[in-house]
């Protein structure tokens, strides 16, 4: 018989914040509270950092995967206890943020002596933009020491025919694209000038007071009017006589809409003009902003991992605690006023803090059995899950890049590009060895794609995994015969490939915050497509 794990005793046992959990938004609230010269306890159940939102080598990602995918043992008393002190006792449980997942190992020979020299990230892909907020958070936190960035050399808009069409990000880049004709050039050209323009005009009419609906044609400067920037952007793009191709790069490999914004009627989140601007600018505005990357994206060294643990680093700087391997089973709750007090751990230990910042995946075991109404309303909303929506995911190990003369890049497949039922946006990410995410000769291909259920995003992932690589003995349940590359270069061949379906949930439950704390959004499936935000 196994003996139990042996825990640490903490000390002190009073804090001003406990966070459970070290994902990305733990770490930054955890770092912000350090820095203001807050006591911080900051506790994991995981033996690493970064929660659903590390980096993990092949066995440590599919053990992870696959213990994250099914409930939790309960509690032995799933009802609230009463303690002999003044406190209640309130039992939590994980919930599975994972489910459908799907191991797969074709050349194990291969792998064998390098399975711990990945680093694959369980919210893949997601890159950053440049000018993103997370990255002017980093800076002024001096979380920036902690995390190398290299640039992503080319982003690319896919089709069913296994063609690739590069995405210009400058002026420069329009006129040397080979893959545009010289009218669909200019045709950009002019789109980008307007936009441009109307940045200019409306940070020109924010400085002198103005209404922002004037125009200057002298500078070239026309502010784009407020009726045009509500209507959806489709239709403003539309009106402006753009192709459906130069349509498509804009709205799904710039602007990053993920539904299809032809289709009012299958839409979820359609993209109003002033939006689809916005991220324009941030487009942009990231192209040239560090002098070592070439490009709009960039992508953190030994993968996105490295993000909250850069967060974590800070906070230890300023006195944080931390400690790994420590569950957090229930919370403690003044029996009088209902109001949180403290955690109790898998040690036995009781800890106390003022506030609480919980993994989202954490809830009650089971509804309140206590009649006191102030019991429930404190913790009503750790009873249920705020799940808004599914994102299918893919990772493949190859020895390959999907663009010989290239390594690291994304490809984005718009909607209804691979076969008609597709209704929202496919983004493939490919890194290399040089990025530390996998040795040196190899690479790591994410796929990710919103869905509304298991069959629905195996089906998407398998599309944009049959016109980009090739599986051994067709295991792929979409054969290549339904979707034919016409590409004349071989396609790499998958060694290794994950598929699962991860839970988004947008809450991250914070007890006895007076404020509300705002997390950046991450880019790309850049989206924060994982537990604890989008």
């Amino acid at each position: 018989m196994s003996e139990p794990p042996s825990y640490p005793q903490i000390e002190p046992t009073t804090f001003d914040l406990i966070a459970a959990g070290t994902g990305l938004a733990e770490c930054i609230v955890a770092a912000a509270a350090s820095a203001s010269g807050k006591t911080v306890l900051h506790l994991d159940t995981n033996p690493f950092y970064g929660s659903h939102y590390s980096s993990l080598s092949v066995p440590e990602l599919t053990s992870f995967l696959n213990s994250n995918s099914t409930p939790s043992s309960p509690p032995s008393s799933t009802s609230t206890t009463t303690d002999s002190l003044d406190y209640s006792i309130v039992n939590l449980t994980t919930q599975p943020v994972y489910s459908d997942v799907e191991i797969s190992c074709f050349y194990p020979e291969l792998l064998e002596e390098n399975l711990r020299k990945f680093n694959l990230d369980l919210c893949g892909p997601r890159v950053l933009f440049c000018a993103d907020k997370l990255i002017d958070l980093m800076l002024k936190s001096g979380a920036s020491h902690y995390v190398e960035f290299k640039s992503i050399d080319a982003s690319f808009v896919g089709d069913g025919k296994g063609k690739l069409w590069n995405v210009p990000d400058s002026r420069a880049a329009i006129f040397k694209d080979k893959s545009l004709t010289l009218k669909e050039k200019n045709q950009l050209m002019r789109f980008f000038k307007l936009v441009q323009g109307h940045l200019v005009a409306t940070v020109a009419a924010g400085s002198s007071g103005d209404d922002g609906n004037g125009n200057d044609e002298k500078e070239g400067k026309t502010k784009i009017s407020d009726e045009d920037l509500e209507r959806p952007f489709i239709e403003y793009l539309s009106n402006m006589q753009l192709p459906p191709k130069i349509r498509s790069i804009i709205l799904y490999a710039i602007a990053m809409a993920d539904y299809d914004q032809d289709d009012r009627g299958v839409c979820q989140n359609l993209l109003k003009t002033k939006d689809g601007i916005d991220r324009l600018s941030l487009y942009q505005s990231s192209v040239g902003r560090f002098t070592n990357a070439s490009g709009a994206l960039i992508y953190p060294v030994y993968g996105q991992g490295e993000l909250p643990q850069a967060f974590s680093r800070r906070s230890a700087v300023k006195g944080c605690i931390y400690v790994l391997r420590m569950p957090v089973t229930a919370l403690l709750m003044e029996k009088d006023s209902g109001r949180y007090k403290g955690v109790r751990l898998a040690s036995g230990q009781d800890i106390f803090s003022k506030k609480l910042v919980l993994d989202p995946s954490l809830k009650l075991a089971a509804p309140s059995a206590s009649p006191s109404d102030l019991l429930h309303e404190s913790f009503n909303f750790l009873s249920t899950r705020d799940v808004r929506g599914k994102v299918a995911r893919g990772i493949c190990i190859t020895r390959n890049s999907v663009k010989p003369d290239m390594s690291n890049l994304l490809v984005v497949y718009p909607p209804r590009s691979l076969y008609p039922e597709q209704i929202t946006s496919i983004r493939a990410l490919q890194i290399s060895g040089n990025l530390a995410v996998c040795p040196l000769g190899m690479f790591v291909l994410y796929l990710s794609a919103l869905c509304d259920d298991a069959i629905q995003g195996k089906r998407l992932l398998n599309a944009a995994m049959n016109v980009l690589l090739t599986f051994p003995d067709s295991v792929n349940s979409e054969s290549s015969s339904t979707v034919q590359s016409e590409n004349t270069e071989e396609k790499p061949t998958v060694i290794w490939s994950g598929l699962y379906i991860q839970e988004m949930s947008t809450v991250l439950h914070i007890l006895n915050f007076s404020l509300t704390i705002s997390i950046p959004r991450v880019h790309t499936h850049v989206l924060m497509h994982t537990c604890g935000g989008y």
